[in-house]
């Protein structure tokens, strides 16, 4: 039987940010949650990474299979990160 070439599944996601009044912010395309405290997520999307910085976040809905995440608190900065800028680790991005 012959082998196919598997396709990147995180092609097949759509990203989509939607963020209401700063304090509901509704994700898709999300393909990993790097790191997650009451101040600052890394999230994997289709596009990019994500870096979120707020207050109080609160992680209300985690959905890798269908690529949905849902956060509630005060979001201050949305930054997605060039991926050549990965160089340095968490730390860096959380300070850079």
């Amino acid at each position: 039987m012959a082998a196919y070439p598997q396709e990147d599944k995180s092609l097949e996601l759509p990203h989509r940010l939607v963020l209401e009044g700063r304090s509901k912010l509704n994700l898709t395309g999300v393909t990993d949650v790097e790191s997650f405290d009451e101040n600052t997520a890394v999230l994997h999307t289709t596009r990019g990474t994500l870096v979120l910085r707020g207050r109080q976040l609160h992680l209300s809905l985690l959905s890798l299979d269908g690529g949905q995440v849902h956060v509630d608190g005060t979001v201050d900065s949305m930054v997605y990160e060039d991926d050549q800028r990965t160089a340095g680790g968490f730390l860096a991005r959380l300070f850079g």
